[in-house]
């Protein structure tokens, strides 16, 4: 006969082993889905952020192809008005022989431009630095300040030129001196860009570019201006 003890024992012997504990398997399979949702959401973030730089690229090329279709922008007139000399000097080396072995030119001049905007909207002019040079030779930077110019007007703009004893080498030293003492003139270049954009409804679009090249030629004697012609070539957008 069995017992009610042995019963049991045979119970407990064949009885199959209780499953695993639910709340651990969550708890093991709670951090993968947390990873692959962040995963999910930040691949969705760039995916968003990638669409939203094509839209505005596009914006950008539709604006600038309004502007140039509708408005056709023109190149600004950047015309040389008025050249003030203060005072232009030259002087061979001392005891540098003949011919010189070097010459010295001290310069302050006052530049006077034109700016004139023919175009249907604003500009703004960028700060320029156009060189003032001498046989090729750089002697010094007109600086132009920045500066806005409503449509179909016109603005005079100054700058000064200041040199101080520039030592020109003996290659160009003859020539020099034998242009200020016996020729009564010094030819100088004054060239450069100036970048202007154009304002549409107060926001800066498509940069307009243009080259400044001017001639001038400054008597010594008489302190002044003896010629100047001044060009705005090429057109960039």
């Amino acid at each position: 006969m069995t017992t009610p003890n042995n019963r049991t024992n045979g119970d407990n012997h064949h009885r199959p082993n209780p499953p695993p504990d639910l709340r651990r398997r969550r708890h093991y399979m709670g951090p993968p889905m947390s990873t692959s949702s962040s995963a999910a959401s930040f691949r969705g973030c760039c995916c968003c952020l990638f669409l939203l730089l094509i839209f505005l690229a596009f914006l950008a090329v539709a604006v600038a192809l309004v502007v140039v279709l509708v408005l056709k922008p023109k190149k600004p007139q950047f015309d040389l008005q008025q050249v003030a000399v203060q005072y232009l000097l030259v002087a061979p080396a001392v005891g540098g022989g003949a011919p010189p072995a070097a010459a010295y030119l001290s310069l302050n001049i006052t530049l006077m431009f034109m700016a004139n905007n023919p175009n249907k909207v604003g500009l703004r002019y960028d700060a320029a630095a156009l060189d003032v040079m001498y046989r090729g030779v750089p002697l010094g930077v007109a600086t132009v300040p920045g500066f806005e110019q409503p449509a179909h007007s016109r603005r005079l703009v100054q700058t000064r030129v200041v040199v101080d004893h520039f030592n020109v080498l003996q290659s160009d030293a003859l020539d020099l001196v034998r242009d200020a003492l016996l020729n009564d003139r010094v030819d100088l270049r004054l060239t450069g860009d100036i970048s202007a954009k154009i304002l549409v409804l107060g926001l800066s679009t498509p940069r307009v570019q243009v080259s400044v090249d001017c001639a001038m030629v400054i008597s010594p004697r008489r302190q002044s201006l003896a010629y100047k012609q001044c060009g705005v070539d090429g057109l960039n957008l």
